[in-house]
């Protein structure tokens, strides 16, 4: 980004093009899936209390960070597998300041009807799915708090707070670029700058208001 910033040609090569592709989805898609389990792994702290070291166990654990990385590697191999069996034969400006799929489909030669229909198919299901499982794992957890108040009630929806807050930011323009069928120009390109930039910004930020020392240094 720096160095676009200082450059009067903004070029990036193919295999350049590429490699964009292929980690933005590879960290997209692990992230997904780790969310996804820190969902889980609330709902079992909070709903099976109990039971938590025996359900979230050292394996457990291993299993869960092997199947992020997996699931985002395959993701994104898929990616990068149907971006090379496109043919470019005439545009080569991509409208966007980085390169993704669903943009580079956009100077391919052929009819993108079935390229789009293919990215909401794979990254679209893989972003709606990977929401619909934390929605899930917080309305439970925020319907079990209400029906069971404690003191330590009130520690658990301020975590939940800040859990669902990254979720909402990293998710919500996930599904607008990658499983809403119907772009919009303008917005989608606020939404690029925004999950690019403002949401990892973002993400250490509620974080670590949500430690105590970082509290009370600041204060």
């Amino acid at each position: 980004m720096i160095t676009d910033f200082f450059s009067k040609h903004k070029v990036i090569s193919f295999k350049g093009c590429l490699a964009q592709i292929f980690l933005l989805h590879f960290f997209g898609g692990s992230e997904m899936v780790i969310l996804t389990a820190m969902a889980f792994d609330r709902y079992v702290a909070i709903c099976k209390p109990l039971h938590y070291t025996t359900i979230m166990c050292g394996d457990v654990c291993v299993g869960t960070v092997a199947a992020a990385w997996g699931i985002g590697f395959l993701h994104s191999v898929r990616q990068l597998a149907f971006a090379l069996n496109l043919s470019f034969c005439g545009p080569n400006e991509i409208d966007s300041f980085y390169c993704d799929l669903p943009r580079v489909i956009k100077l391919a030669c052929t009819d993108t009807y079935r390229s789009d229909i293919m990215v909401i198919a794979n990254s679209g299901m893989l972003t709606m799915c990977t929401f619909v499982l934390p929605i899930i794992s917080y309305t439970v957890i925020l319907t079990t708090i209400q029906h069971h108040p404690s003191d330590r009630s009130s520690k658990a929806l301020s975590t939940l707070t800040a859990h669902i807050i990254v979720v909402l930011l990293f998710f919500g323009p996930c599904i607008f670029i990658y499983a809403w069928p119907f772009p919009i120009k303008p917005l989608d390109k606020f939404l690029a700058v925004f999950y690019s930039v403002v949401t990892p910004l973002l993400n250490p930020i509620i974080y670590t208001l949500r430690n105590k020392d970082m509290k009370t240094a600041m204060i």
